[in-house]
């Protein structure tokens, strides 16, 4: 494979590849390249030139297109985008901001919040509370001890995450039915936080997982059935022999995503919801996220298979956790766009630049 590696030559570096290599990644993912051309008028050159280096570099800007076969996700890279230095923002104003807030409610979670029917689950770092407006028949708010959501650990993000897993354990001794967990974290309010004091959330359903889980969950069996492999090992092959792996403890695996709902995205696989392993690692990849790349309002999401028996086939489906950058909170620019929800991501930042900076 060629020493350079970035995401516009994702086609030349999956040619290179051996031949089981390529065969194993093209099994997966569906990747194209194009030329987008344009032609601006002298009058725009000056401001051009100070944006972006050259005149010619918007000339012609590569384009490349990369699809999951089986899960229909994808995501559109810009050469011109993806060539721009990952972002190191430092947000002194962002803790001011957040400073000022103390004193809200979640601050006082025992006099300021609900509780679910079953009480609270408390953590070494946190605290449950009933969201007021729920999502489902359970919902829950875990309540950091921290303010700041960004004073961050691995050490207190795997207590979030336990606290999660315990306040499922009490939804099952309250309604076996619902079986389903999906917990989250919307950080800050440009990833859907409507308060800033640190939390992250908590839902459980029954009946089928919620749509985009299961949605997961047919395609891996779509997988197995078609190649009598597993989805999520054959995934996480293709990104560690394209030079993509992250840093991950114990038997846990991560990656930077070649297909990115959005800036940064990681995908994190443990053996089950219960693995330390995973919950070190989501912890330490947030902290690296935070310190390292400047990240400061993110998302994430725990993808678990159900607690107990169901009428749908999770056999081999692991804990899978995504983490994906929501931008700075002081753009007005939105993200998200009509593109993003109802026809493919538009990613600015390369998945190689992203590992490699992890990595360190």
């Amino acid at each position: 494979m060629g020493e350079t590696r970035d995401i516009t030559r994702l086609p030349e570096l999956l040619r290179e590849l051996p031949p089981g290599e390529r065969a194993l990644a093209g099994r997966i993912f569906e990747v194209s390249g194009a030329t987008g051309r344009l032609v601006p008028p002298e009058t725009m050159h000056p401001w051009i030139e100070s944006s972006f280096g050259s005149v010619e570099a918007v000339r012609e800007q590569r384009i490349v297109r990369v699809t999951n076969r089986f899960t229909l996700e994808g995501t559109l890279f810009n050469s011109l985008r993806a060539s721009r230095p990952l972002d190191a923002r430092t947000e002194t104003d962002l803790e001011e901001e957040i400073a000022a807030t103390e004193g809200d409610p979640f601050c006082r979670p025992e006099e300021g919040t609900p509780e679910n029917v079953f009480g609270r689950v408390r953590g070494r770092y946190a605290t449950t509370a009933a969201n007021i407006a729920m999502y489902d028949a359970y919902h829950g708010v875990i309540v950091f001890d921290d303010h700041d959501p960004l004073h961050l650990t691995s050490e207190k993000v795997s207590d979030y995450v336990e606290v999660g897993l315990a306040w499922h354990r009490r939804v099952l001794e309250t309604d076996p039915e619902y079986r389903y967990l999906f917990l989250m974290w919307n950080c800050l309010w440009r990833a859907g936080g409507s308060i800033l004091h640190g939390h992250a959330q908590t839902v459980a359903t029954r009946g089928p997982h919620y749509p985009k889980v299961e949605r997961l969950r047919r395609a891996a069996a779509v997988y197995r059935a078609e190649h009598g492999s597993d989805y999520f090992k054959d995934l996480l092959r293709v990104h560690e022999f394209l030079g993509l792996s992250v840093p991950a403890s114990g038997e846990a695996a991560a990656f930077a995503s070649l297909t990115p709902i959005k800036e940064k995205e990681l995908v994190v696989i443990g053996a089950s919801p219960e693995d330390e392993a995973l919950k070190h690692s989501v912890g330490v990849l947030l902290e690296l996220f935070v310190r390292r790349l400047g990240v400061v309002s993110f998302n994430v999401a725990f993808c678990l298979p159900p607690a107990g028996p169901t009428p749908e086939d999770w056999s081999g489906f692991p804990a899978v956790v995504r983490i994906v950058d929501r931008g700075d909170p002081a753009s007005r620019t939105s993200d998200i766009g009509a593109m993003e929800l109802y026809a493919a991501p538009v990613v600015a930042s390369d998945p190689f630049r992203v590992a490699e900076a992890l990595r360190g």
